[in-house]
């Protein structure tokens, strides 16, 4: 039994090279326990998410099966994770937008919300009581000042805007990918920026998707809803990225 064994009882706990073991426990179950790939993107005008739908069993109904969810009419999150604590941070997001509005009057920004949610998980890094939830957030949402935004929020309650991010399984795989086209990534529009999601996302996991096994999700423009893409016009978008492809 190695010495480095005792110190991960306990979340509160570091050991003497200075690791909090359980955080890193924590980031393995968000990265594994659901095995989706999600992928966020920000393009010139919107910002999209893109991800798997994995339904676990023939009897569910599949449109019930979902990692992608509506906070308020500008902003939306892909969480990958334990599926139960990624519907317990939704309610909470959806908890502090709506405080947010009453107590000053305007929709909260997706930075605040991203930096609060961010907050909420430290604080679950700290008491040997609580544990810290098993899922990564990805949020999208139109900010009036700064247009498009994608924020991540991981379990420890690090937080950071990006251009293009992913979580899950093929996290590093797919960073990968975006990273090649980080220099193109603020010009694409709203079509170029779902279809290269969409191409990434086939890229890492290798293998081609039907309109039913995948979920796209994007807001566009100053005064965009976001909204969750039908399964008609994911096919459409799936259709001219293999019509790209054949030219």
């Amino acid at each position: 039994m190695s010495r480095d064994s005792n110190y991960d009882h306990h979340i509160s706990i570091f050991s003497p090279q200075g690791r909090l073991y359980q955080m890193e426990y924590a980031f393995k179950a968000a990265s594994s326990a659901s095995g989706l790939t999600g992928i966020a993107l920000r393009g010139a005008d919107s910002a999209v998410v893109v991800t798997q739908r994995k339904v676990p069993d023939r009897l569910i109904v599949p449109e019930s099966v979902s990692h992608v969810f509506n906070i308020t009419p500008k902003i939306g999150v892909l969480a990958t994770g334990m599926i139960a604590d990624c519907h317990s941070a939704v309610q909470r997001m959806r908890y502090e937008a709506a405080d947010f509005e009453f107590k000053y009057g305007y929709a909260i920004p997706p930075a605040v919300l991203a930096k609060r949610m961010a907050d909420l998980a430290q604080v679950n890094t700290q008491s040997a009581s609580m544990r810290p939830l098993a899922c990564v957030l990805l949020i999208v949402g139109i900010d009036e000042e700064k247009g498009p935004q994608v924020l991540k929020v991981d379990p420890a309650g690090h937080y950071l805007p990006f251009k293009g991010t992913a979580s899950g399984a093929k996290e590093q795989e797919a960073t990968n990918f975006l990273e090649k086209r980080v220099e193109s990534i603020d010009n694409y529009s709203v079509d170029e920026t779902i279809r290269t999601a969409i191409v990434c996302l086939g890229s890492v996991l290798g293998s081609d998707f039907r309109g039913n096994e995948i979920e796209v999700a994007c807001v566009q423009g100053k005064e965009g809803r976001f909204r969750c893409l039908t399964e008609e016009e994911i096919e459409d978008h799936l259709n001219a990225i293999a019509d790209d492809a054949d030219a």
